[in-house]
């Protein structure tokens, strides 16, 4: 455990350095004996964080020239994504374009599972809108986040489409993290319950449009919320910003 977390360490101050601007998609990396004297740590422990980033292809090895940083839109790791979308546009336009994401996707899955609703999946969704309600008179912000995930994991559940659900997986961990950032207002727990009520409406009246409807009002709510409650600032026009184009290297990095 204590090498897998060494190797972490390693990977993610990489990762740190590439969108920060410091090497810029094209960039060679430096060689692992430079990292393992940066980090005081042995070659193979490096060698193993270059073949994390590998792994997302963050970075690419090229025999004979060295490992290169790959251009963003090539990266196969959200987390890493989100980190750079943050540092290039900025933590508000970030957070934007993660509401589009789910938009597209939640709004298309309720649509699927509103057909095939069954009564299990419909007790499921209200004992989780129970759990969200009880977990905010509580004032249990933990059991909140976890009840709203397990509402939205049930929808892609039911479905029934396993591309969809793997999809979305990935999404799990950014938007816990998400989560408990914008949930802990007060106000946004309150229209999240209410929202979330009304998505279960939909779907009990096994009508895809009406749900496809019902979950994209949640996702308006979602955005206003976020602008109003947790961004300094409305972002101009809420449409959110595109990703600078991969080549704009260190001028890309928000000011």
């Amino acid at each position: 455990m204590a090498r897998k977390s060494l190797v972490g360490e390693v990977a993610d101050d990489l990762l740190d350095r590439i969108v920060a601007g410091e090497f810029p998609p094209g960039a060679l990396v430096p060689g692992e004996l430079e990292l393992s004297a940066q980090h005081e740590v042995s070659r193979m422990t490096v060698r193993e964080a270059m073949k994390t980033l590998e792994a997302q292809r963050i970075l690419s090895v090229q025999r004979g020239r060295g490992t290169f940083v790959n251009p963003v839109d090539r990266w196969n790791s959200l987390e890493a994504l989100l980190r750079a979308a943050q540092a290039q546009v900025g933590n508000d336009a970030a957070a934007i374009q993660l509401i589009e994401l789910r938009r597209m996707l939640e709004t298309g899955a309720s649509a699927l599972a509103a057909p095939r609703m069954t009564e299990a999946y419909v007790a499921a969704l209200r004992g989780h809108v129970a759990a969200m309600r009880a977990a905010h008179e509580r004032g249990s912000l933990e059991e909140f986040v976890a009840a709203d995930l397990a509402f939205h994991d049930t929808i892609l559940e039911a479905s029934g489409n396993v591309f969809l659900t793997a999809v979305f997986q990935p999404l799990h961990r950014v938007l816990e993290a998400r989560r408990t950032e914008t949930s802990k207002v007060a106000a946004i727990q309150e229209h999240a319950i209410r929202m979330h009520e009304a998505v279960l409406a939909a779907l009990e009246t096994r009508d895809s449009r009406s749900a496809r409807d019902a979950m994209d009002a949640h996702m308006t709510q979602t955005l206003d919320d976020l602008v109003t409650y947790v961004q300094d600032q409305p972002a101009p026009g809420q449409s959110g910003q595109g990703l600078p184009a991969p080549d704009e290297g260190r001028d890309a990095v928000a000011s």
